[in-house]
């Protein structure tokens, strides 16, 4: 039987003597350090369902502790997976597509197959065929070397597809166990959530889940029917994420809540639009053409001259271009772009996507050293 599932002996203290691990999280319960990775004060290894001080205070103050795992830890427990006989559920946010891709999955999906999953399409706008964005997802997965075995959309916030994601894994499974994989923040979690809400209806097993970057620390199990087991793994940092430019309350505002609604400019050439003070858009060259912004709602847009945009950052980067919070302008790298006769999206990595329609357009975008910055042909069309 796996340690973990090993039902904990209590002493004549009342506490346990064997390892207690969190629900929240799956790191290793201790009481001893306070400060450090899985503490818990004593009182609470009494409880039936234990959580760790970490995962406590994210659930209920929205507060983050820093963490002391580093990418290698987590490589290392998702490394594992290719020793299995198992079906690997691999989700993606679909709002940001190349942002949450899982880097090098063939390193530890070995011969196994993988199911794509793409999370929060509620995000996406209701024009958009979803017929079309699986499609897309289909491509785009082979282009980045993974052959899916089948593709699928939902939303873990209003559950839609949920059940039947959960009916395709069951399918596509085969009487193996199932991992569920993913860049952090991408809703592994909650989709597990999601289930045991609909199946167990046990809401104090839930995993702990936060728009924060690093929630799920270890590996999670929980059992199926048929005595095979559903893993929640940890979250793999993708710090080409536009997530680790930007304080707190910055990820809030970059982070939509809610369907994205277009806002749409119509543009001269030599005209400049900054999305807070993260990214920026310079239309160079073209006829007057229209540029459909698709960010959080939140995140504030501002038009200006192409030739007074470089003072204006210089100048108003962190207060009037929000986020980020900290004065002074961001390293910002230069992508250059041509849109031909095509109906194209411009996708920065982390914050959304600006659909532009025009003929011979020549675009420059610039995002923080590191953030991709990608053309494809627009998924709002047809």
């Amino acid at each position: 039987m796996d340690e973990k599932e090993r039902i904990d002996p209590v002493g004549e203290s009342g506490l346990s003597t064997e390892p207690i691990y969190c629900t929240g999280c799956g790191v290793e319960i201790q009481t001893e350090k306070k400060g450090e990775l899985g503490f818990a004060p004593p009182s609470a290894l009494k409880r039936e369902v234990v959580i760790c001080q970490r995962c406590y205070r994210l659930t209920h103050y929205n507060e983050v502790q820093d963490v002391s795992l580093t990418d290698d830890d987590f490589y290392k427990i998702l490394n594992t997976i290719s020793e299995k006989n198992a079906l690997i559920v691999k989700v993606v946010d679909v709002f940001d597509f190349t942002g949450s891709w899982l880097p090098g999955l063939h390193r530890f999906a070995g011969g196994n197959d993988v199911f794509l999953v793409g999370n929060k399409v509620d995000l996406l706008p209701k024009l958009i065929n979803r017929n079309k964005v699986i499609n897309w997802m289909k491509y785009s997965a082979k282009q980045l070397g993974l052959t899916p075995k089948a593709v699928s959309l939902m939303s873990t916030k209003t559950g839609e597809g949920v059940l039947e994601v959960a009916a395709q894994i069951d399918e596509l499974r085969k009487g193996k166990d199932v991992y569920i994989v993913g860049c952090t923040n991408v809703g592994k979690s909650s989709f597990i959530n999601q289930l045991i809400k609909q199946f167990a209806g046990d809401t104090d097993q839930l995993i702990t889940t936060s728009h924060f970057p690093g929630t799920t620390l270890d590996v999670i199990d929980i059992p199926l029917d048929d005595g095979q087991t559903m893993f929640d793994t940890p979250g793999i940092i993708n710090h080409h994420q536009m997530a680790h430019y930007v304080s707190e309350a910055g990820l809030k505002t970059i982070t939509p809540k809610k369907e994205s609604k277009p806002r749409v400019y119509q543009l001269n050439s030599e005209q400049t639009l900054f999305f807070g003070g993260l990214a920026r858009m310079d239309f160079v060259a073209g006829e007057r053409s229209s540029f459909v912004c698709y960010l959080s709602n939140e995140l504030m847009i501002h038009r200006t001259k192409l030739d007074k945009a470089d003072e204006l950052y210089k100048q108003h980067a962190g207060t009037l271009l929000v986020p980020p919070d900290q004065e002074g302008p961001l390293e910002l790298i230069k992508h250059s772009f041509t849109i031909t006769d095509q109906l194209s999206d411009i996708v920065f990595s982390g914050l959304g996507w600006v659909t532009v329609r025009g003929e011979h357009v020549k675009i420059e975008a610039y995002a923080p050293k590191g953030v991709g910055v990608s053309i494809r042909p627009s998924i709002t069309s047809g």
